[in-house]
């Protein structure tokens, strides 16, 4: 990675969290014995490029949520130093991501953080999207501001799309039966505001993006590069072969 694509945003979040504890039943078999994060991609756990991605923008700590083989995940983080790994234990009870999130707010802090999927990978295009996403936060104006992909060139993705952006990035669901130009990364900003008055226990992220719709407060920007959805065995292969093509060209 050059210099100009690592180098932070003016301002950035001082803390992330990794959603790291799903059972990854569609990576089967391979997550039969294996949490998904630490499935390889390049030779590398899918966890690793997310949290180097997430060092070179300048986030100092990760939160990582954990609950399926979460002992493996804890092992293969123990000796990691950047970012600093703290993390959220939901070995009792999965919480699902929205939950997950509430449970790790206390850790998270009082200012906007990122939410980051353990398994959202891409490659960059010109400049580092994370950089790109900070520059465009407004605390004023956003409750949420999501990295979003073209559900058309996208890896391993082939449903309808998740969101219509509008020309000032506020984000409206696709209609049913409709087809939408974007798809949610799994990667974004978010203000602790949001999450007043959650439910308790498990419940997706869903629930308060809808809301954020509602009060016009859920914006999106489009990622510059090529994202993949590595949800399967099939696309796993498929974005090593990606990865390959980028790296020779």
């Amino acid at each position: 990675m050059s210099a100009a694509a690592s180098r932070p945003a003016a301002w950035h979040p001082q803390a992330g969290i990794v959603l790291a504890a799903g059972h990854g039943v569609r990576m089967r078999p391979l997550t039969d014995t294996l949490p998904k994060p630490l499935v390889r991609l390049k030779g590398r756990a899918l966890i690793d490029h997310v949290l180097d991605r997430i060092a070179d923008s300048g986030i100092p700590r990760a939160i990582v949520n954990v609950h399926y083989l979460a002992d493996k995940i804890e092992a293969h983080l123990k000796s990691r130093k950047v970012p600093q790994i703290i993390f959220s234990d939901e070995r009792k009870q999965l919480l699902d991501t929205g939950g997950g999130v509430v449970n790790a707010l206390p850790k998270l802090g009082p200012e906007p953080f990122l939410i980051h999927n353990s398994d959202s990978v891409w490659i960059e295009g010109v400049g580092a999207n994370l950089t790109r996403l900070f520059e465009a936060w407004d605390s004023g104006a956003m409750d949420a501001l999501m990295l979003l992909a073209s559900a058309a060139t996208s890896l391993g993705y082939e449903g309808s799309g998740d969101f219509v952006m509008a020309t000032d990035g506020r984000l409206q669901r696709r209609g049913e039966r409709q087809m939408a130009p974007f798809v949610f990364t799994g990667v974004s900003i978010a203000h602790p505001r949001m999450f007043e008055g959650a439910p308790q226990g498990p419940f997706s992220l869903n629930v308060v993006w809808d809301r954020a719709i509602e009060q016009g407060r859920l914006y999106g920007i489009r990622l510059d590069g090529l994202w993949m959805h590595v949800g399967t065995p099939e696309a796993l292969t498929e974005a090593e072969r990606w990865i390959e093509s980028e790296d020779v060209a």
